[in-house]
This record gives structure tokens, sequence and C-alpha cells, in this order.
């Protein structure tokens, strides 16, 4: 659950800077009371953590248990 946390919110920080490269809008200063408020700030943090804990997921054996036992027959 906690990574699909994440990883929308990873997704919402990089719809923001793609709209910040595009068309120099910042989505998130623009609802939070610009880049210094501190709503805006707390969220750039949370999303910044968020991304912090995607880097786990590129670690992670995501095999579930029972694939990792699993044999085909040969016969």
């Amino acid at each position: 659950m906690l990574d699909k946390i994440a990883l929308t919110l990873l997704i919402v920080g990089g719809i923001n800077w793609g709209s910040i490269g595009l068309f120099q809008f910042d989505l998130v200063a623009f609802l939070f009371g610009g880049q210094s408020g501190v709503v805006s700030r707390i969220v750039y943090i949370i999303v910044a953590l968020a991304a912090l804990w995607c880097i786990s997921l590129l670690f992670r054996d995501n095999t579930e248990a029972g694939d990792r036992d699993y044999k085909p027959s040969t016969t």
C-alpha cells in the first residue's frame, strides 16, 4: 500500500516538473500559495520522501515466494 502511495506522489511530482519545464507553471505553488508557502514546502518534502522510498523499489526482490520454488515439469 505504501508503495502505491509513494508512486502516486512521485507521478504528481513528475507531472509538476513537466509543467514547469514545458510551461514554466508550478502547479503546486499555484495551488498552495507560492514556492515559499508552508503548505507548498510540505508538499515538496512529501514528494521528495516518496522519491527516496521509490529508490528501494529498484533493489527489491519482487518475485512471490511460490514463484521462486516453481520448477516446470520436464516430463
